[in-house]
């Protein structure tokens, strides 16, 4: 067994972030694509957030599974095999003839993406030692901002050119080009395989083991209720932009590339501030700091298109990175040989606490005539309430005893 050298470590890294990114793309393109959709397919926004919520509850029914088999294989290999299905899932959303194909095609991208979230985290917690987990978080949770600043812009524009499908299509050709460089430069990652294997007759008691212990219980409560308050404003943000503020659906393209830029610049500093702070520390003041930009977001006045290019990349900033000390801190939370296990169920956790937020967030929603949304303003009310829950939650979750990190082979 070798460890990795610094700069093979960097690639392996800045690789794991590209496959996020086109994890976050598929995922975060479809809300500035909701007026689009809602037009095409003549439907409402509680209708776009049940696309959204198909993705959420799959990729957690998905990641729940994953459980049972995730530490049995290659890092490697399995996150090869499960990239590939995800391309194949967004070439199914371009050529979706109506919106249940699309529903049906969303969904089979939440059983793929679901997986790859978990893996990428448990090959940060195999490889990088818990004091640099942070940092190597940042650089990973970075592919939100590249989401934001390049994907996403991108893809709206040319679905306002081309198409709403034509980001998908962008999305199956990106993703074909990082998996044939992750199959050219990911090491084997399999440590994690020495020992004997656990019997098949284990894995559903080793899975319902997971939630015995009060460790990992309150590690999972916080994920799910971090995951729900952003996801009560998240999905509706370019709805309101278009339907309320009259922002039209081509410049949602610059908020989003505001905020992404914005992000771009923080995450990094944000990790490595949580490894120098304490990852619980970092985490409770950015809560507390993110739920300002949300009951912002959620009560907008009339405000012209250049003050949302201020006031958007605060809301960027603070909600997506309070989300990077909290994932170094779950990679702490289990033993290394129950890491990938772990992580998949709290993936599968978020992916619900997501869905749940979605679709929580959609009922509170209404739609007048005049294509005005009532109602967003509940919905940042509960999710400040949320967060100061977390606020507060965070302190009960601890981090395993001994933490030692795994070698992998190069």
């Amino acid at each position: 067994m070798t460890t990795l050298t610094p700069a093979r470590e960097r690639w392996l890294l800045w690789l794991l972030a590209l496959t996020q990114f086109t994890v976050i793309m598929d995922f975060m393109v479809m809300m500035p694509l909701a007026p689009q959709l809602m037009h095409a397919f003549d439907i409402g926004p509680a209708t776009v957030s049940g696309a959204v919520s198909a993705y959420a509850w799959c990729a957690g029914l998905s990641g729940l599974l994953a459980a049972t088999y995730i530490d049995r294989f290659d890092r490697k290999k399995l996150l090869l095999a499960m990239f590939c299905l995800f391309t194949v899932s967004n070439l199914a959303c371009a050529v979706a003839p109506n919106f249940h194909v699309l529903i049906w095609s969303r969904a089979f991208a939440g059983l793929t993406g679901g997986v790859l979230g978990a893996i990428i985290m448990a090959i940060i917690g195999d490889v990088i030692p818990a004091e640099r987990r942070g940092a190597a978080t940042g650089i990973v949770m970075t592919s939100f901002a590249m989401a934001a600043v390049a994907g996403v812009p991108i893809g709206v524009v040319l679905a306002a050119h081309f198409g709403w499908a034509s980001p998908f299509y962008l999305l199956v050709i990106l993703s074909l080009l990082i998996w044939l460089a992750a199959s050219r430069v990911l090491p084997s990652l399999n440590a994690h395989l020495a020992g004997p294997k656990t019997p098949l007759t284990q894995v559903l008691p080793n899975l319902l083991a997971l939630f015995r212990e009060r460790r990992h219980l309150d590690a999972f409560a916080l994920s799910i209720v971090n995951m729900t308050a952003s996801m009560l404003v998240i999905p509706f943000i370019s709805p309101v932009l278009v339907g309320n503020l009259g922002i039209a659906p081509a410049d949602v393209t610059w908020v989003y590339l505001a905020g992404g830029c914005a992000t771009l610049f923080t995450a990094r500093l944000i990790g490595r501030w949580a490894d120098k702070a304490g990852k619980q520390q970092v985490y409770r003041w950015i809560a507390l700091l993110s739920i300002l930009p949300m009951l912002l977001i959620t009560h907008l006045p009339q405000l012209p298109l250049l003050a949302l290019l201020v006031v958007f990349p605060f809301f960027m900033t603070l909600v997506s990175g309070r989300t990077i000390p909290l994932q170094a801190l779950l990679t702490t939370i289990p033993q290394p040989q129950k890491r990938g296990a772990f992580l998949s169920v709290n993936s599968a956790l978020q992916q619900l606490g997501s869905g749940l937020g979605a679709l929580l967030g959609g009922l509170t929603l209404s739609t007048d005539a005049a294509g005005h949304i009532s109602g967003y303003g509940v919905n940042g009310w509960v999710a400040a309430a949320l967060s100061l829950l977390t606020v507060w939650w965070v302190s009960r979750v601890k981090s395993a005893a001994v933490v030692t990190p795994a070698a992998v082979t190069g």
